[in-house]
């Protein structure tokens, strides 16, 4: 792609637009960058992309930054009926999202992971077993570094293992990994996506470009991907965990890769440091993914065996008077909820509440009731999961995180698991899933300092049963507050 002298128009300066606009500078481009967002929380990445010589306005989008440009690469996230998006169409602009310009000037092989649970776990995973292969790896995308910040000087030496998200595979032309996967199809961003079909129609343009050289690998166990293989070019390889497939699958706790004929044991499933069935699924994709992108049996096997997860994905942080606290911030969609709750053996506090993703919080009812003694809910979703939930656990109300957890440490009563895994988007209170998985980490801290030194299950407080506050008796119905310390305290009962 030849880009000197052209003028190009980049939406959005985040992390893929500022990488964005700075790629298409070093290509010889004209490039204006425009942002919506407000103007003083952006002067600093505006300020280095003027730097650069890269033309910058925020605070809107104007004609003159759109109209008369021969390319718009627009950041994910950016809806169909953004301004930015509405003047190129018009003018009869292509717009490409920032993984399609990055994959125009990338030489090495790509495998690109999409899905809604389970991508960043996968892609970290293949990054570690490639490079304990010996491969020259680069992680990037939706996973944090934006791909266009990635490809500078890169060969046919090296591999990419690319987080795709269905924002950026929605607006993709040519993109064309090697090997290219879908962890599994759940209810998700329909703040964004008008229905599921839309949803899942972009998550299959990771596979839109690939020929018979390439390889697909799918999720057997779920209903909407187990079907596609007809409409698919590429060769196609499932993982499951309770079907024998052509893949990887889980036989008898061994982790199995079967390819070609060949049945190939990575390891048994007790060797797995990562507890949770969803954790094995998403390990078997994994190793499927590698192996097929040139990865070692050996070196497979290691990354497999003595990888612990990463930070905000059902991350036990502290055990405080005999109560587990887990930090599941990433748990962003219903689904992810239900994989945390799967995980937990019952007597749960369910830390839950953000921005709602269009999500129907009732599916989880039932396991809710199941597992669940209480729920504490934080953020703009509050009042829609209440309603959703009510009836199935006691559900209480906090004003920040602080107070979440100490409330629920209060319910927890000595026993079982205090679970943040929210079911919802961060950005109503934090920039982010790890800001807000950072101030539970936080406010857990706090709790710790305020028992000092007890032992598990010692008696540390006088608080009433949650059946008392059923029955309107006691401190619980009374209304009373964790305290701006976050000492464990009663909570307020919201009915």
């Amino acid at each position: 792609m030849d880009l000197r002298g052209k003028k190009i128009a980049v939406v959005g300066i985040g992390e893929s637009g500022k990488a964005a606009s700075l790629l298409l500078k070093q290509k010889g481009a004209e490039v204006y960058a425009t942002d919506a967002g407000d103007p003083q929380k952006l002067k600093a990445v505006a300020r280095e992309l003027k730097d650069a010589g890269v033309f910058v306005e925020t605070g809107g989008h104007t004609e003159d930054f759109i109209k008369g440009a021969q390319l718009v690469v627009v950041s994910p996230g950016v809806k169909d009926d953004s301004r930015a998006i509405t003047i190129a169409e018009a003018d009869s602009i292509p717009v490409v999202s920032e993984i399609e310009l990055a994959s125009s000037f990338c030489k090495a092989p790509i495998t690109a992971v999409t899905g809604t649970n389970g991508k960043t776990t996968i892609v970290t995973l293949i990054g570690l077993m490639l490079k304990q292969s010996g491969i020259n790896i680069s992680v990037c995308g939706n996973i944090g570094d934006a791909f266009c910040g990635e490809i500078t000087d890169m060969t046919k030496r090296e591999a990419v293992v690319l987080e795709a998200s269905s924002f950026q595979l929605k607006r993709i032309r040519d993109f064309r990994p090697k090997v290219s996967a879908i962890t599994n199809i759940t209810q998700n961003h329909f703040d964004w996506h008008p229905d599921i079909e839309d949803y899942l129609g972009s998550k299959k343009n990771i596979f839109k470009n690939q020929g018979k050289d390439d390889f697909v690998v799918l999720n057997y166990d779920d209903p909407n991907l187990k079907g596609l293989k007809d409409e698919i070019d590429a060769r196609v390889y499932f993982f499951s965990m309770d079907s024998k497939v052509e893949g990887c699958y889980l036989d008898e706790e061994k982790l199995i890769l079967n390819m070609d004929g060949k049945e190939l044991t990575v390891c048994r499933a007790d060797d797995i440091m990562l507890k949770g069935s969803h954790n094995i699924a998403n390990i078997l994709c994994a190793c499927l993914c590698a192996y097929l992108s040139g990865a070692k049996l050996d070196a497979i096997k290691e990354a497999a065996c003595a990888f612990k997860g990463l930070k905000h994905r059902f991350q036990d942080i502290a055990a405080i008077d005999g109560v587990r606290f887990i930090d599941d911030s990433k748990a962003t969609t219903v689904d992810a909820c239900r994989a945390a709750l799967s995980s937990c053996e019952g007597n749960v506090i369910l830390i839950a509440g953000g921005r709602d993703k269009g999500s129907d919080f009732s599916a989880i009812r039932g396991l809710i009731a199941e597992k669940v003694k209480a729920v504490v809910l934080i953020g703009e979703a509050k009042d829609k999961i209440k309603k959703a939930l009510k009836g199935a656990a006691d559900i209480y109300d906090a004003s920040c995180m602080e107070e979440a957890a100490s409330t629920a440490g209060t319910l927890a009563g000595g026993k079982g698991i205090v679970l943040l895994s929210p079911m919802c988007a961060s950005f109503d209170m934090y920039s982010s899933y790890k800001e807000r998985g950072e101030a539970f980490c936080t406010a857990v801290d706090g709790l710790k300092k305020e028992t000092g030194e007890r032992t598990p299950n010692s008696p540390s407080r006088n608080l009433p049963s949650v059946a008392s506050a059923k029955e309107g008796s006691g401190p619980l119905a009374e209304g009373s507050r964790a305290n701006a310390r976050g000492k464990l305290q009663t909570p307020n009962l919201k009915q």
